[in-house]
């Protein structure tokens, strides 16, 4: 792995085993993108770029040479209105009310490792070696204007990082307007845009079109990087597949509103870029002031979607993750929330925790309800004091009557929201995002704080503080249950509101860094109404996000697959959840509710005082074979074999790093008369192992079982389910 810069034709090239990435300097002025793909050697890169007049609606910003425009050369970062006409990258606004920039190289430097962004999450390196860093930098003399492009290549992972800093260099304030993270250029536009769109409880969902002369835009202006749009787009070729063609991923390492654009211009060509949505969104600039936009993570794979998603997942799993739960097994948990709601009191709880502790449950956690005067969702966010009246005795006592058990505790917060009912709210009224004059829409009764504000995240940090101190919790749920409306900040002048939404997501991970930084020893799970903010800005902070609200296994078939797409197993909490489902009421049977739920971070969300006694049996058996399969789900490498997207079944399949051990999954939605015969072909195993299936005779070679397959048999009727687990016979 190396960055090497030839300075006769201004090339850089960015390579490992796994890609090249190359950047040429025009004129030794202008970053152009030269290629992207399979690693290639250097020899004659360049003559990749061609150049041809395109009459004088494509204008020339270089006098000399009419072959060159803007509006034509393949850019790193572009600019509009110097002969670009395509979507930008950047856009500032000037003193003088103009907003034309043309940002020209000045110098660059290469770093062994990889710095960190200040007061962003991204990825990371744990020593030098582990990455190259390149920075570009460009100004613009006449606005005092300095970008720095900085590029990061790792040397085991098929990522390359890009962000953006900005820099007042000048005299007079400057305005952003648009600050992307990355653009790319492609030569051609015959490709497919894969996103990850839905809604509550239908989240990301596979979404797969063809690019078309115009501008297709996948954004969030929610306030979050939401339900509707993951912050997360691919360009495929037109023959790509989970395991063949040409792929490039983009994520952006955010959670806030995002904007991701795929432009075909009239040459066909496209150009894809994302970043921090340019809607409602400017920025201050003031003389010696930065900027630094959020990090993107660009993969390619040129062995389809499924290798992608593995490159993703590698790298989020070790290098985006951190803290001691990165490389621990995530405990087997019962949440009360579906058993109980808001309707509890110590003696239901401790009640529900023992019946956990018989099945081999390892941790409880409580939901909502626990604080103020919270018997349902209008009141008390904010007051994040025990209620006395359903728990007497303070959560110590709680906590303590759990621990004797032999389970962990584990506690549910809803810290960035007050409640207009709530002594918080009457004390700090001006402490929630809110615009004078104009009503405060609220959302499921609640109204959101103000984390742009110093004060407002030292004050929830206190209140986090005190509970989190005042007893041996290992747990901690952290949910955000509505979006963003009327986005304004008492605390900032007029010339700064539209930077409220940013600097929430700042403050937001200020606190974050501190209370996880300070207890190391809980465990944090993100939460958005379930996935409304599963995004790897997030991850940065909190090693696994719940999935989706939406517990029914048939459903969580979509959302965990489309999921798997960027995201790594070790993220995803996945629950059984009782029947008829509280979503969408579909009785679905205990086993294939396990099945579905054991590939993530497994649990349950039921009252288990309910069980018969033959469900208690079955109940056991699956706690049992978690604990023992986890290691191989949470960290294994996970290979999807058929699509709910697709048809009737699903398939998925995870295979440990040295391909010994596997879980097979299958589920069959509907039933079929006079089915065909199925049979599923393994991906990821030794094809020189030979392998023993659990359950039946013999040995079965690995090739064999790549190749030619294993019969699926023995189900009956709707929403059935089989797991097989193999392991490898010892050479």
């Amino acid at each position: 792995m190396s960055i090497s810069f030839e300075s006769v034709q201004g090339i850089f090239h960015l390579h490992n085993k796994h890609m090249s990435y190359v950047i040429q300097l025009i004129n030794g002025s202008y970053p152009a993108h030269v290629y992207w793909g399979r690693s290639i050697r250097s020899g004659q890169l360049g003559t990749v770029i061609q150049y041809k007049e395109r009459a004088s609606f494509s204008p020339n910003p270089v006098k000399e040479n009419r072959k060159i425009s803007f509006d034509t050369l393949p850019q790193e970062y572009p600019a509009y209105g110097t002969s670009d006409f395509r979507e930008p990258a950047y856009q500032v606004a000037l003193p003088n009310g103009s907003t034309i920039t043309e940002l020209i190289y000045d110098k660059h430097r290469i770093i062994q490792g990889k710095p960190a962004l200040d007061g962003l999450p991204s990825t990371y390196v744990e020593s030098d070696h582990e990455a190259e860093t390149l920075e570009i930098e460009l100004v613009d003399k006449v606005a005092g204007l300095r970008a720095i492009l900085t590029y990061t290549i790792f040397t085991d992972h098929a990522a390359i990082t890009r962000s953006v800093r900005f820099v007042n260099e000048g005299t007079a304030d400057l305005k952003l307007l648009r600050a992307l993270s990355m653009s790319v250029d492609y030569s051609h536009a015959d490709w497919d845009l894969l996103q990850l769109s839905g809604s509550w409880a239908r989240e990301r969902h596979i979404e797969r079109r063809a690019l078309a002369p115009g501008k297709l835009t996948v954004e969030s202006r929610r306030g979050s990087s939401s339900h509707s749009h993951n912050p997360f787009v691919a360009l495929l070729a037109k023959d790509a597949n989970e395991d063949y063609g040409d792929v490039y991923g983009f994520n952006l390492v955010y959670s806030g509103n995002f904007a991701a654009h795929a432009e075909v211009d009239p040459f066909a060509t496209a150009r894809v870029s994302i970043g921090i949505n340019p809607f409602d969104f400017s920025w201050l600039l003031e003389p010696g002031q930065q900027f630094q936009t959020p990090e993107a993570v660009m993969v390619y794979s040129g062995h389809g979607i499924g290798e992608m998603s593995r490159s993703y997942h590698r790298l989020y799993r070790t290098r985006l993750c951190r803290g001691e739960f990165r490389d621990r097994v995530r405990p087997v948990l019962v949440n009360n929330w579906e058993a109980t709601y808001f309707d509890f009191n110590a003696d239901k709880i401790e009640s529900i925790a023992q019946a956990g502790k018989e099945l081999g449950i390892e941790l409880f956690v409580l939901d909502d309800g626990w604080f103020g005067k919270r018997n349902d969702d209008t009141t008390s966010l904010g007051d994040w004091v025990v209620d006395k009246a359903k728990l007497p005795n303070g959560l110590e006592d709680l906590v303590e009557r759990v621990n004797k058990l032999g389970l962990e505790f584990g506690l549910w917060f809803e810290p960035e929201m007050v409640s207009p009912d709530s002594d918080l709210y009457r004390k700090h009224p001006d402490w929630c995002l809110h615009v004078p004059d104009r009503r405060r829409t609220e959302g499921r009764g609640q109204l959101i704080l103000d984390f742009s504000r110093e004060e407002v995240c030292n004050g929830v940090m206190s209140m986090l503080r005190n509970i989190l101190s005042s007893a041996p919790i290992t747990y901690v749920k952290w949910d955000m249950n509505r979006n963003m409306t009327e986005i304004g900040s008492a605390a900032l002048p007029p010339e700064r509101q539209r930077e409220t939404a940013h600097r929430y997501m700042l403050g937001l991970y200020r606190v974050m860094e501190a209370i996880t930084s300070e207890y190391p020893h809980i465990l944090f799970e993100s939460c958005s109404g379930g996935g409304g903010r599963f995004d790897p800005g997030i991850l940065y902070y909190m090693p696994q996000t719940w999935t989706s609200d939406n517990t029914d296994a048939v459903c969580r078939l979509k959302i965990q697959y489309g999921t798997s797409i960027v995201y790594p197993v070790s993220s995803m909490g996945s629950h059984v959840s009782a029947v008829p489902n509280h979503q969408v009421h579909r009785m679905t049977s205990l086993e294939t509710r396990g099945h579905v739920a054991m590939s993530g971070n497994f649990g349950y969300e039921l009252d288990l005082t309910k069980f018969t006694e033959e469900e208690k049996e079955l109940v056991k058996r699956q706690v049992a074979d978690y604990k023992q399969l986890r290691p191989l789900v949470q960290f294994g490498d996970m290979y999807r074999l058929l699509s709910p997207f697709e048809g009737n079944d699903t398939a998925w399949m995870i295979v440990s790093e040295d391909k010994t051990q596997a879980m097979v999954v299958f589920i069959r939605v509907l039933a079929e008369p006079y089915a065909p015969l199925k049979t599923l072909r393994l991906k990821g195993l030794n094809p020189d192992f030979d392998y023993q299936i659990e359950g039946s005779e013999g040995l079965f070679p690995g090739d064999h079982l790549l190749y030619a397959g294993l019969p699926v048999t023995g189900l009956h009727g709707d929403f059935e389910s089989k797991i097989w687990l193999l392991n490898a016979k010892q050479q």
